[in-house]
């Protein structure tokens, strides 16, 4: 426990005991060209899905029978791994849409705007699910719009499609920040060009940006499942570490946890980023801000919004 190891996931993971490890998440290689320090991520289709099937059962065989894996992945294969996820044993319990600001520009199609987050249990009926945890629960448009007294005071589970809020480095060019509850109210998010109906990247001028990797994740993005789907010291698993995000957010958040990855430089910048926080640090990147809810014609929306 408590460890980021300098070691390939699958050879690592099968000298982890069977049925050890509570949550996983996993943000591999898409196989697009991308350029690491190691890894050569343009292996032949059948090759690549190969090597997913393998790195997936292993996973597999790490979780405890009520563990739950969450992947992420492009759109390049993303089919492709939900029906191997399947036949490996897990089950589909959402297929999450992470819209993002900051998309990677295309000449020919749509710009880039979205990842896929799979939500995977092993047991039907048998997973965390933190859903009545107010950190895990943003309020309803009858709370925000309508000011209905039937309003659930909780608030409700976020949609499926993930809006995160602006980070400060977005906040500053505009007149105020907005966290709103359907992607169709977001009045400056959409444009023609995109192919998703928005959750900021960590592009390379943000605070949050630890500089070392290319594809580092928001740790906001990472508390919202963390803090769902396991509870505190747990063991949280990521096959494929990166810059680190998944065990930052463990720690931060009173886990356990257990990295892997192949390169030594992202390895010895992951354990420093791990020696510098703390469990109770707060989240890195914008958590939820000012709320604000569309006008509607005959809702009775809240004074305070008006």
């Amino acid at each position: 426990m408590n460890q980021l190891l300098l070691e390939d996931c699958i050879t690592g993971l099968a000298q982890q005991p069977a049925g050890s490890v509570d949550l996983a998440f996993a943000d591999p290689p898409f196989n697009i060209g991308y350029t690491y320090d190691v890894y050569a991520d343009s292996k032949e289709s059948q090759q690549y899905l190969a090597w997913c099937e393998e790195w997936i059962a292993a996973v597999y065989r790490a979780l405890r029978p009520d563990g739950t894996f969450w992947l992420a992945i492009g759109d390049e294969y993303a089919a492709e791994l939900k029906v191997a996820a399947q036949k490996i044993g897990f089950h589909t319990r959402s297929w999450v849409v992470w819209y993002y600001t900051f998309g990677v520009n295309c000449k020919f199609k749509f710009t880039r705007s979205h990842a896929h987050i799979f939500y995977f249990v092993k047991d039907r009926e048998k997973f965390t699910f933190n859903s009545e945890d107010p950190a895990n629960r943003i309020p309803s448009a009858r709370q925000l719009v309508y000011a209905d007294k039937r309003a659930n005071p909780k608030g409700r589970l976020p949609d499926d499609t993930w809006i995160i809020p602006p980070t400060v480095e977005e906040m500053a060019r505009q007149t105020s920040a907005t966290w709103v509850l359907r992607p169709q109210d977001l009045a400056d998010r959409f444009t023609p060009t995109e192919d998703t109906w928005y959750f900021p990247r960590v592009a390379g001028t943000f605070k949050e940006r630890e500089g070392f990797h290319g594809c580092q994740m928001p740790e906001q993005l990472l508390g919202r499942i963390i803090r769902m789907c396991s509870n505190p010291g747990e063991l949280v698993l990521d096959p494929f570490s990166g810059s680190a995000t998944t065990l930052a957010v463990a720690k931060k958040l009173g886990r356990n946890y257990l990295g892997f990855d192949i390169s030594e430089q992202y390895v010895t910048h992951g354990l420093k980023r791990l020696e510098s926080i703390e469990p109770g640090d707060p989240l890195d990147g914008a958590a939820e801000p000012t709320m604000s809810a569309p006008s509607t014609a005959k809702g009775k929306q809240r004074k305070s919004l008006r």
